[in-house]
């Protein structure tokens, strides 16, 4: 199995700004953007599946040289139908891995989270959107997995203990 690359999680959002992708940040590098102290491998992020936004996202696939994580060996590539999807992408690129994510949770796609996100500066005039840790954590409780559980309460401490605006 070829090893990974090491996770560059801010040429990864670059190249998806660079393409203009709408996109918002959620999972481990969304709680770390709002404090939480986690360690994650991968940038989990939900798209918009509107026609135009897909075809953006593949040309910023394409760039990162993105294949599907399950058989590495393959090197299959999304294609337009799976990223329209509710599904999960986990894909590998040349910065690392790459969850896209067609709606978490409940089935909360990107439209039903945008209220939720905020805009986040990351580097010198680069933004993106992220998740709230408000609805991350519930996102987190509507999946329920082994995973999400063990973060929670990380994720409720790091909330207590943020200022309010």
């Amino acid at each position: 199995m070829p090893k990974a690359p090491p996770t560059d999680f801010l040429a990864l959002l670059k190249v998806l700004r660079r393409h203009g992708v709408d996109f918002i940040v959620v999972g481990g590098v969304g709680a770390v953007l709002q404090g939480a102290p986690l360690s994650t491998f991968d940038l989990d992020v939900v798209h918009s599946r509107d026609e135009a936004n897909i075809e953006r996202l593949l040309g910023a696939l394409d760039e990162l040289e993105s294949y599907y994580r399950a058989q590495p060996e393959r090197r299959l590539k999304p294609r337009a139908s799976h990223l329209s999807s509710p599904g999960h992408q986990l894909l590998m690129t040349r910065f690392g891995p790459l969850d896209l994510l067609g709606a978490i949770g409940r089935s909360r796609d990107y439209t039903a989270l945008l209220p939720n996100s905020v805009k986040m500066p990351i580097g010198q005039n680069f933004n993106v959107r992220v998740l709230d840790l408000e609805t991350l954590i519930a996102t987190k409780e509507e999946a329920a997995g082994d995973k999400d559980r063990a973060t929670l309460p990380i994720l409720r401490r790091t909330l207590a203990e943020k200022p309010k605006p």
